[in-house]
This record gives C-alpha cells, sequence and structure tokens, in this order.
C-alpha cells in the first residue's frame, strides 16, 4: 500500500513538473511573440516616417536650384532611400508583394547619390532629370498614403505583424487581410521607370535579378530531397516535404522542410530548381551547454565549405550569440578577397554542428572574374589613408560599390583612438570607397 502511495506521489510530481514545463514554454513563446510583435510595428513606424520624409525632401529639391544647397538634399534623399529599404528588410514580408516599391527606392538612392556627387556647378541637373525628380515625388506621395492606410488599419483594428507573417508561410489567409491588401495597393502605384530616373541612373534592377543568372539542368523534386538531406548535418529525417515556387519573376527554387528525431529538430531550406543549388537552411533544435569555442567552430565552418566543394574560402569575420557561432567566409583568388563571393555559416558551439547556411551571394556573384592589374602600388593606395590611423593588416579585394559595380580596392584594417575599421581605397584612382567600423 506505501508502495502504491510513493508510485502515485511520483506522478503527480511529474505531472506538475510537465506542467509547469508547458506553462514556462508557453510563457516564453508568448514573450518571444510580443517581442517579434514590437520589433515589426517599430520597423513599419520608421518605414512610414522615412517614406514622408523622402517625399517632402524631395518637394524640397525641386525648389533649389544651386549646388551649396542641392547636392546636400540629394544626399540626404539618398541617405533615408537607404534607410526606407533597411525598415523594409525588417518586415516580415517573404510572402508579401513588395518588389517594385524596393525597386523603386534603390532607383531613388542611386539617383540622388550620382547626383549630389557631381559638380553641379558645371553640370547642373538637365530638364529631364527634373522631370524625373517631379515622377520621383508623385510615386513617393502615392506608396506615403498607401503605408498611412496600412497603419491606420494596424492601429484602428490592432492588427498583428506575426499573423501576417505566419499565416503567409502556412499559405492562410489572416484574421484581417488589411496589411497583405495595404501592400499589394502600394504595389500597384504606376512604377517609376528607368528612363524616368533620367541618364544618372543605374539599374537597380541589378540586385533583384538575383538568381535569374543561373544556368545548367534543372532538378527534381527527389534531387531536391538528397541534396538537401546531404547538406544538412543533422540526420534522422522522420519527415521531408517540398514544395516549388510559383513566382515566375524569379528563379524557381524548392521550399524543403525536414522534422529530425534525436534530437527533435526542424531544418527550413531553399535550393534552386536550376544546377540545384543550395541557397539557405535553417536548422532549429534545442541547445545543450557549450563545448567548443569560437576557434574551432571557425575550423569546423571551414571543413564543412570544403566537404560541399566551395573551395578558396577564408574566414573574415567570426561573433558569438550565447551558443552560437555566426561565421562569414569570403573567396580568396591569389590573395585577393572577392567580397561578393561570401557566404554566412552558424555553428553549434554545443557540438560544432552547422546549424545555418547562407550562400545566396555566393551564388548570385560567382563566375570566372578577370582581375586587373592595380594602377596604384600599396604605398600609394596607404597615402591616401588618414594620417591619424595606424594599419594593422592590408591587402587587395574585390568589392561592390555603391552602385552595385565590383572594383579592385586595397583593403586596410586599421586602428584609431581604441575603434577598429576597415578602409576601401580604389586600387585604379585613389579614391576612398569605402570606411567600415567593426
Amino acid at each position: 500500500m506505501k508502495g502504491s502511495w510513493i508510485v502515485a506521489g511520483a506522478l503527480g510530481a511529474a505531472l506538475i513538473g510537465t506542467g509547469y514545463w508547458g506553462y514556462t514554454q508557453h510563457r516564453n513563446l508568448n514573450e518571444m511573440n510580443l517581442k517579434a510583435e514590437n520589433s515589426y510595428q517599430r520597423a513599419f513606424n520608421e518605414l512610414t516616417y522615412d517614406i514622408d520624409l523622402l517625399h517632402d525632401k524631395i518637394g524640397t529639391t525641386l525648389a533649389m536650384n544651386s549646388r551649396t544647397s542641392l547636392s546636400p538634399a540629394l544626399a540626404d534623399v539618398w541617405r533615408i532611400s537607404i534607410q526606407a529599404k533597411s525598415d523594409i528588410a525588417q518586415l516580415p514580408l517573404k510572402f508579401v508583394p513588395f518588389d517594385k516599391t524596393q525597386a523603386f527606392l534603390t532607383g531613388v538612392g542611386n539617383f540622388s547619390y550620382k547626383s549630389a556627387v557631381r559638380d553641379l556647378d558645371k553640370e547642373p541637373l538637365t530638364d529631364k532629370e527634373f522631370d524625373s525628380l517631379k515622377k520621383i515625388y508623385s510615386t513617393a506621395e502615392k506608396i506615403q498614403d498607401g503605408l498611412r492606410n496600412v497603419q491606420t488599419n494596424i492601429m484602428n483594428k490592432n492588427l498583428s505583424w506575426i499573423d501576417v507573417g505566419q499565416m503567409a508561410e502556412e499559405r492562410k489567409a489572416p484574421r484581417d487581410n488589411s496589411i497583405v491588401n495595404g501592400f499589394k495597393h502600394i504595389e500597384q502605384v504606376k512604377a517609376t521607370t528607368d528612363k524616368d530616373f533620367g541618364p544618372t541612373f543605374t539599374n537597380g534592377q541589378e540586385e533583384s535579378k538575383g538568381l535569374k543568372k543561373l544556368t545548367g539542368k534543372k532538378i527534381s523534386e527527389t534531387e531536391a530531397k538528397k541534396i538537401a538531406q546531404d547538406y544538412v548535418p543533422l540526420k534522422n529525417v522522420e519527415k521531408i516535404q517540398v514544395n516549388k515556387s510559383q513566382n515566375r519573376k524569379f528563379e524557381p527554387f524548392y521550399a524543403i522542410t525536414m522534422a529530425h528525431t534525436k534530437p527533435t529538430a526542424d531544418t527550413y531550406m531553399q535550393i534552386t530548381e536550376t544546377a540545384g543549388l543550395p541557397i539557405f537552411f535553417m536548422t532549429t533544435r534545442p541547445m545543450k551547454t557549450q563545448q567548443i569555442g569560437l576557434d574551432d567552430a571557425v575550423k569546423k565552418g571551414l571543413s564543412y565549405l570544403n566537404s560541399k566543394k566551395y573551395k578558396n574560402m577564408e574566414l573574415y569575420d567570426s561573433s558569438q550569440y550565447d551558443t552560437v557561432g555566426v561565421l562569414q567566409y569570403v573567396k580568396s583568388v591569389n590573395n585577393v578577397r572577392i567580397y561578393p563571393e561570401a557566404i554566412q555559416l552558424k555553428v553549434a558551439l554545443d557540438n560544432g554542428e552547422v546549424i545555418g547556411f547562407n550562400a545566396k551571394n555566393y551564388i548570385t556573384s560567382n563566375h570566372v572574374r578577370k582581375i586587373p592589374t592595380p594602377k596604384l602600388t600599396l604605398a600609394q593606395a596607404k597615402g591616401k589613408l588618414n594620417k591619424n590611423v595606424k594599419v594593422e593588416e592590408e591587402r587587395l579585394a574585390v568589392i561592390l560599390n555603391d552602385f552595385n559595380k565590383e572594383i579592385l580596392t586595397y583593403e586596410f584594417l586599421c586602428t584609431y583612438n581604441h575603434d577598429t575599421y576597415d578602409i576601401y581605397i580604389n586600387a585604379m584612382n585613389g579614391r576612398e570607397e569605402k570606411v567600415k567600423k567593426l
């Protein structure tokens, strides 16, 4: 009898423990959702504000004619367009159409930057370019009105971005379509064409072409499954599902979800239909106590890339978040770093397993290129640096400039006043192309 009471007590304790664990998990999930929702709301409100500001600033430029005032105003337009694109990137718009608006912002940025940096005293804006500004101003106003309508609906109806993101992934309609419909309405705004941006415009569609350039044989769903299981280190696949993308504007890809056992985990992956190239994958699983350091994770990441035939890759940045190492690798050809061909890995620091992989930049930039001979020597390029910085490392590197064009530079890793900077000097003309604080 006493034994029965002991068993009953143990079962009761187990049930209480299970209930508490379930309650804790539910509470943690709610907290995570609340943080995500707050982040989405902040990004959207900042986007609305930045588009308002962009519209006002473009309007201001239309009333100007002197270089002294116009160049800084156009530089502000460029800066705000970049910030607006950053806001968009923080929203869960994976299945919500917003490509035209992003392309518009890219065009505005390129147009305003090229206009701002040229000598407007010697080469003032043409009538055609002023017409372009008027069209940009009109389009910005329509986008502004559309975003304000969405903002009003979100506030009045207490809508959730979490619902939009989750339901869109499941291909279900959210409880209220106001957000999705609002963005669709904005996308119907007559797009400003490349010609409308005038001769200074560099086609912003380059960045959205993405995977359209791929060549090779098309793979089947069966082949996509095999590639996925080969690339994802975590095995014991209990269930695997494959869906093919339906957007005809971009290179078709297979979206693959895998459920794992021992340990319980989920993986989401995308693979191009043409050539069967993995774009990215993410594995979500419980993390245990850290067992390896970041240096070991770097080695394991490089070993993984070599095993998947990504040759001549070297580390250029690493950071740690809790028990995950985030590692950036870049291709190196004859000691010249090719920064457009970059791959990001996430390595679990409990067992050294690769749990995240992103090769989109590598796929879109990978090609055989002829690296030109620098016109400046290393010493001449170093002479272009601020005299107060101390050079710690130096190398040749191919980077993308502000107009998405590859250029050869001298890269200098420098320190100044306890801070570290990457400074890129154009190897052909000595111009300071980029300064990045690390």
